[in-house]
């Protein structure tokens, strides 16, 4: 039995969407014309996505967001720790979706399941939607016999990692609208403002002091060249977000990253707590530590910390401990290598590795939310100093014309 997509019309010539299981088209063509409805297209939910996508014979399916991976994660669990069979389940979770593509991916993955496949074989239909972290923690549950615990954690780990994302975004937007305003008050101030008034001093034949001249300057420049310069600094981002497909100049940006003053601390402090979680999951979930950090290395964002992680994985395959092989990377702060040590030398290492990321998880949140509050008084003071200057440079020739007065 198989997912198909279906478009028909009604005996009033309503159209109606959705998706039916059956054993072949005509089946589903039948039980449309049963209905009295007339069908227009009848299509495998596979063959829908390929055209969807536009690559029919290199299409991987659609993607999910991190809500409903987490939503779809989280009712699967429940119905599958309530007895409920594996099959039984997703067509439940079909059932209450509101997304046609939803609906339609996952009862393609009930029909992979009806035909002898396990749950993790079948969600390798659709890569983009669930990730192999995804897939492998699944299959690991599968094998355990606790797929339903496997499951609650997995929806743990996913909502977490949206409500960290939502945190930031959230906390970002303040300072970044307020930017927005700043940097629109001091062009408006200078394209319109300044010239008007200054026009006054100069057709009196009044010499402009320095800074005065220098924001007339400014203003004349912006005034004339304002396309030109928003076009150069889109054209030169465009560059920059090119060049990153380079693996070579992708690489030497991230280096720079983790050199770069300010920034270095936070870069690294975000890819290892990403790490550290993932892996954290994986072996919870009774993964292999050698596998669990193979699948977890693919997750780190930085080149040069992923490549570190990839050589502290050759490392423990070889023998070596867990904590010596990341000590080495250089990336890894004293604290976290600390508690692994100690988590591997008493045998409570997936425990251990737990309270690692949710320390590391929480020093990462602490530091965003210093950054942004550091953020707002400074984008405060220089947008206060810019305001200053140009009313400066407003004053200041009729503060000498007033000098010249008296």
């Amino acid at each position: 039995m198989a997912a198909f997509e279906y478009q028909a019309v009604d005996n009033k010539g309503k159209q109606h969407k959705g998706v039916l299981e059956a054993d072949s088209s005509r089946q589903v063509r039948q039980q449309l014309r049963d209905k009295g409805w007339m069908p227009l297209s009848v299509e495998t939910s596979n063959d829908k996505q390929a055209k969807r996508s536009g690559f029919a014979l290199f299409a991987r399916g659609p993607s999910l967001s991190i809500p409903d991976l987490a939503l779809i994660t989280r009712q699967l669990a429940t119905l599958i720790a309530a007895g409920l069979p594996i099959d039984e389940a997703l067509k439940a979770v079909s059932e209450q979706s509101e997304k046609q593509s939803i609906k339609s991916m996952v009862l393609s993955i009930r029909a992979k399941v009806l035909e002898g496949h396990t749950l993790a074989d079948a969600l390798k239909e659709f890569p983009r939607a669930f990730p192999h972290l995804y897939r492998a923690t699944v299959s690991a549950g599968e094998h355990a016999g606790h797929l339903d615990g496997v499951l609650n954690k997995l929806a743990d780990y996913t909502e977490a990692q949206q409500a960290a994302h939502t945190k930031i975004k959230l906390a970002a937007m303040y300072p970044i609208i307020l930017g927005i305003v700043a940097l629109g008050i001091v062009i408006g101030l200078l394209t319109y403002v300044v010239p008007d008034i200054v026009e006054v001093f100069v057709r009196n034949g009044q010499e402009l002091p320095g800074l005065t001249q220098a924001m007339l300057d400014l203003s004349h420049l912006i005034t004339d060249y304002g396309l030109v310069i928003a076009a150069l600094l889109a054209l030169i981002f465009s560059a920059f977000a090119y060049a990153l497909k380079n693996p070579k100049f992708k690489y030497r940006y991230h280096l720079f990253l983790l050199t770069a003053p300010g920034i270095s601390g936070f870069t690294k402090s975000a890819n290892t707590a990403r790490y550290i979680s993932t892996l954290a999951i994986l072996t919870s979930s009774g993964v292999p530590l050698v596998e669990a950090m193979r699948i977890a290395a693919k997750v780190v964002e930085n080149l040069p910390i992923q490549a570190g992680v990839q050589e502290a994985t050759i490392s423990v395959s070889e023998g070596g401990s867990l904590s010596k092989a990341l000590t080495a990377t250089g990336y890894f702060s004293p604290m976290m290598l600390h508690m692994i040590a100690s988590g591997e030398s008493s045998g409570e290492l997936d425990d251990m590795l737990a309270r690692t990321s949710a320390q590391q998880q929480a020093s990462l949140e602490a530091t965003i939310e210093a950054l942004v509050k550091m953020f707002e008084p400074m984008m405060l003071l220089v947008m206060g100093g810019m305001v200053a200057m140009i009313v400066a440079a407003i004053m200041l020739p009729i503060l000498e014309l007033q000098n010249m007065v008296q």
